[in-house]
């Protein structure tokens, strides 16, 4: 039986959805793709700023937090990962579209690096307004003790320590990490969408297309991303008090030197196989997609 029978192809596109709707949806589908998978953040930060956790592994991380902090710790900053998506992800994956028309981008033969500069315009756009969520949602993730902070709490105590630019703490590799992400991730998932199309007969807009090319770019973005990520994660929680980063560059240079290259890749490779699943569930969410 061929592939048509199983997944009959559609005898016309649907209209494209217009701007506040793709930046809804994709907010809408952010929240609760996170929801679900906002443990698994939990245990990569945890694993990202701390070599003990690191050598535990993430199945040892879980163990040690759920025991020491209780199962509730899993969700730690849930409710600011909620606001980091509702403004940071609907804008980096609902502008990708707009973005793509004004780069000349649009057309379905393309090239990949248009699609690429597409998509780091729209997560550099999306990070500008997301980063002081990701801040205060990285200090929720890595705080320890049963006690769960408040957001709001968490929030007063950074802006008396450091002000408003404490909000802004790793701005700079938080646009360079946005914009490979989502470039690569929109690119890929683009490409892989005609490629996927091409070799079924499926349509565009078919369940099934999205689910595999989802798949395939976030494997992709995965492997572009995680020493951006690690970065992030870094300056992001460091003290304000006991400086051991005085920038992105500098970061990533000293956890090269002091724990090794591979220490990008390896110290989250939990975390990159979690975001290829998140890639997978997020994206047909996003009914309307292109």
């Amino acid at each position: 039986m061929s592939t048509k029978t199983l997944f009959p192809v559609a005898s016309s596109p649907a209209a494209a959805p217009g701007l506040l709707s793709q930046v809804g949806m994709a907010g809408g589908a952010a929240v609760i793709t996170v929801s679900f998978i906002h443990p698994i953040d939990v245990v990569k930060t945890r694993i990202q700023i701390s070599s003990d956790y690191g050598k535990l592994g993430m199945g040892g991380t879980v163990t040690k937090i759920t025991g020491e902090e209780g199962v509730l710790a899993l969700w730690k900053g849930v409710n600011a990962a909620w606001l980091r998506e509702a403004s940071y992800t609907s804008l980096r994956l609902g502008l990708y579209e707009p973005v793509k028309v004004l780069f000349g981008a649009n057309g379905t033969d393309a090239p990949f690096y248009k699609k690429f500069a597409a998509g780091s315009a729209a997560g550099a756009l999306g990070s500008l307004a997301g980063n002081p969520f990701d801040v205060l949602k990285t200090r929720l993730m890595a705080s320890s003790g049963r006690e769960v902070p408040s957001l709001l709490s968490t929030a007063k105590d950074l802006l008396a320590k450091q002000g408003v630019g404490g909000f802004y703490r790793g701005i700079d590799s938080n646009i360079a990490r946005a914009m490979v992400l989502n470039g690569t991730k929109m690119a890929c998932y683009d490409q892989a969408k005609g490629f996927v199309v091409d070799t079924t007969g499926w349509s565009r807009q078919s369940p099934q297309t999205t689910f595999f090319s989802a798949v395939a770019a976030g494997f992709f973005m995965t492997c572009t991303v995680s020493p951006f990520d690690m970065v992030r994660t870094r300056l992001m929680n460091q003290p304000s008090d006991a400086k051991i980063y005085n920038n992105a560059v500098d970061c990533m240079i000293k956890i090269a030197k002091n724990e090794g290259p591979l220490t990008f890749w390896l110290e989250n490779i939990d975390g990159n196989e979690i975001a290829v699943s998140k890639s997978a569930l997020h994206y047909p969410l996003m009914s309307g997609d292109p």
